[in-house]
Order: C-alpha cells, then sequence, then structure tokens
C-alpha cells in the first residue's frame, strides 16, 4: 500500500539549517509531483515547496532561498532542506503528491526556538 514516511525534524534555534526527508513507497515514485506541506499549530497545513519528476521546484515565496526541495528518484526519497530558520517556520511537516494526494504520514516537527 502507499505509505509515506517523514523523518529528520527536530529542535533549533533561529538562524539554524535542518533537512528533513520522506521516504515514499507502494507508488511509482518517479513519475509524480511531490511536495513538502506543512502544519502550524491552529494552522490549516499547506504546501511549502514541490518538484516535479525531473527535478524543477517551485517554492512559496516565504521560503524562497532558505529551503531547497531534492528528490532521489533511485531511493524514492524526497529531501528538504532548511536554512535560516525562523520560528515561524515551526510546524509538522509532511510530504504528499500535490497532484494526487495520498494518505498522509505522520509528518515530523519541527521547531525552531528564538
Amino acid at each position: 500500500q502507499v505509505q509515506l514516511v517523514e523523518s529528520g525534524g527536530g529542535l533549533v534555534q533561529t538562524g539554524d539549517s535542518l533537512s528533513v526527508s520522506c521516504v515514499a513507497s507502494g507508488f511509482p515514485f518517479s513519475n509524480y509531483i511531490m511536495g513538502w506541506y506543512r502544519q502550524a499549530p491552529g494552522k490549516e497545513r499547506e504546501l511549502v515547496a514541490s518538484i516535479t519528476s525531473g527535478g524543477d521546484p517551485y517554492y512559496r515565496d516565504y521560503v524562497k532561498g532558505r529551503f531547497t526541495i531534492s528528490r532521489d528518484n533511485a531511493k524514492n526519497t524526497l529531501y528538504l532542506q532548511m536554512n535560516s530558520l525562523k520560528p515561524e517556520d515551526t510546524a509538522v511537516y509532511y510530504c504528499n503528491r500535490p497532484n494526487a494526494l495520498v494518505s498522509w504520514g505522520q509528518g515530523t516537527q519541527v521547531t525552531v526556538s528564538s
């Protein structure tokens, strides 16, 4: 069955860097646009960045220049490198397929202290 497993979150300070990963299974990963979403306390889940199967990225304005999305199709793995983290980046981070959503994984908590 389709499964998305996120990992790599943690507690960091403002200005630090952190990388999160998502391992996908149960579908042909390389065929799909993949995206990173986040959900902050009391807010709706939102798409932060996405990447096509060929590696073309898209970013929300508030993470441009700070976050880098990448993928390894051979490993069925999606990555998000987050630099210059801010307290407002605090959220649970999830991966999914923006054009064909599947069941959400457990997510990985990223907490940025001021």
